[in-house]
């Protein structure tokens, strides 16, 4: 009985001490979440990690009227019997035979190359799978740059996202805004992934989903061609709009999916995000698999505060 009275006595201070710890986590938690509550992001873009299917159809052009090249000829060779039949008795014996082979070998490599130059080869696509890149690049803009926010609005409202020019257009206008503001520039960082084609897909979607988590609501969308803008509330989960309030930050996040290795420099500077920017701006129509730009705080006039900033993206690095 005195052993279960210390232990009783031990215990009672130690739960009290974790329920004390537990509604202050709360408390500070929830303060976090209404910094974050009133600032809705914008969202555009789309694409698809299913690389396209190509078949072969058969060429058209019949070479029937020329039997005595491709009708009754050897398995392995191009060229058929009857024409080779006059050179059968060369050199004699093994010799001749040796010199029928050599000459099928040649008249083969021949005929092959002509068949490559008339386009009659079936088409073999050049996509490897197991080399895609996944990218994501994030700026921090003093709220200064607001004609950034003005950019990325009208691009969203005006752009075909179901298409791949439509994205193309995206990815390049949105490098370009950027590329615009230099002087706001303060924060930036990138990751890029080197991922088989079959992975690829849960990456961009995961980074995706990571950065939308972090609006309170997305207050402009077009992705795949369904544009849905939406007005900000007056009230946010109970919680006045705060879009009054003058912030310090504008960010915008940039995903890229692009077909085979692409490099990009690690971002250090602001040299380091204007090639960047550059490298991911000429990225070929026919290489670009899926893109992404989100930002926040999508509605003109608003901006993130410090603390905002750096809760919500603490990795990004100072330039």
């Amino acid at each position: 009985m005195n052993y279960l009275h210390r232990l009783r006595l031990w215990v009672k201070p130690a739960l009290k001490l974790l329920f004390l710890i537990l509604v202050l986590g709360g408390l500070s938690l929830g303060q976090m979440d209404g910094a974050l509550a009133a600032r809705g992001g914008g969202r555009m873009g789309g694409g698809s990690f299913r690389t396209p299917s190509r078949s072969f159809s058969p060429p058209t052009r019949s070479y029937q009227s020329s039997p005595r090249y491709y009708n009754n000829g050897y398995g392995g060779g191009g060229l058929g019997f009857p024409f080779l039949l006059p050179l059968f008795g060369l050199g004699g014996g093994f010799g001749g035979l040796f010199s029928l082979l050599v000459l099928i070998a040649i008249a083969n490599f021949f005929v092959q190359n002509f068949r490559k130059m008339s386009g009659n080869e079936p088409y073999e696509p050049t996509i490897n799978p197991s080399h895609t890149s996944v990218i994501k690049v994030q700026v921090g803009l003093m709220s200064a740059a607001r004609q950034l926010q003005r950019d990325l609005n009208q691009l969203a409202a005006k752009t075909n996202t179901a298409t791949t020019a439509g994205l193309a257009t995206v990815l390049t206008e949105t490098c370009l805004a950027l590329m615009r503001h230099p002087d706001y520039w303060v924060y930036g960082g990138i990751e890029n992934e080197q991922v088989h084609l079959s992975t690829a897909e849960s990456q961009f979607n995961r980074w995706s989903l990571i950065e939308r988590g972090k609006f309170s609501h997305e207050s402009l969308i077009n992705v795949n061609q369904h544009p849905t803008p939406i007005n900000p509330p007056d009230v946010v989960n109970g919680q006045p709009n705060l879009s009054s309030i003058q912030g310090e930050f504008i960010i915008v996040t940039l995903l890229v999916g692009i077909q085979g290795k692409f490099s990009v420099p690690v971002i250090n500077s602001v040299d380091d995000l204007r090639q960047a920017l550059s490298r991911l701006g000429g990225v070929a129509t026919d290489e670009l698999l899926a893109v992404e730009v989100l930002w926040s705080p999508q509605q003109e006039g608003e901006a993130l505060s410090t603390d905002e900033m750096i809760l919500a993206y603490p990795t990004l690095k100072l330039l």
